[in-house]
């Protein structure tokens, strides 16, 4: 990875794929990072839908090392290769529930296991609204193993004058997360009434 450390991108099948392409583009303009993605098969159909036809090729294009899926036997999938963390980024509700009671059979999933065995950040934009019980008792579960739940909130007190700013804003949010080194996102600060005016 020519001295860089690698963080492992997981898009899965929920709405909101721009924030996951948002996350990788903000990720691969760091020179100490390489980005490490992995695109489950609902994914790439949400891209095409939510994106663009091409917004999967720009984003293997953009990573270090696009992962697929099914490969359960890639270097991510091992605790023993160096990675700085994880964000799944659209969540689905599968994909948390398949990490938070092991259910173990993709990548995806997979490496995410391996950020909680290894005691990595793991984070995890669940996209759903609104939510039942089932829902809420696999964050509990994928919290108490370890996970960061960070839902894909907007920050309205910020007063985004676009959804580019609102994807900009949850993207740099679960970028810095992470909590890495050399690696912080802008994400508006909050720092009292009247702030962003002066």
């Amino acid at each position: 990875m020519s001295g860089r450390r690698g963080i492992i991108v997981g898009i899965s099948g929920a709405s909101g794929a721009a924030i996951g392409v948002r996350i990788v583009e903000l990720l691969a303009d760091n020179p100490h990072y390489a980005v490490h993605l992995v695109v489950s098969p609902a994914a790439e159909r949400t891209l095409s839908e939510e994106v663009g036809r091409d917004a999967l090729a720009r984003l293997r294009a953009l990573a270090f090392r696009d992962h697929s899926c099914q490969d359960i036997g890639a270097a991510i999938a091992s605790g023993s290769f160096p990675v700085a963390g994880m964000i799944v980024a659209p969540c689905s509700i599968r994909t948390l529930s398949a990490i938070a009671w092991g259910q173990l059979d993709n990548l995806l999933t997979r490496a995410a296991d391996v950020q909680l065995k290894e005691r990595r950040r793991l984070v995890l934009l669940v996209r759903e609204s609104p939510l039942h019980l089932g829902h809420l008792r696999s964050m509990v579960q994928a919290t108490e193993i370890g996970a960061i739940i960070a839902p894909p909130m907007p920050a309205f007190y910020l007063r985004p004058q676009s959804l580019d700013e609102v994807i900009d804003q949850i993207a740099a949010r679960a970028i810095n997360l992470l909590d890495l080194p050399e690696l912080r996102a802008s994400a508006g600060i909050w720092s009292g009434p009247g702030a962003k005016e002066a």
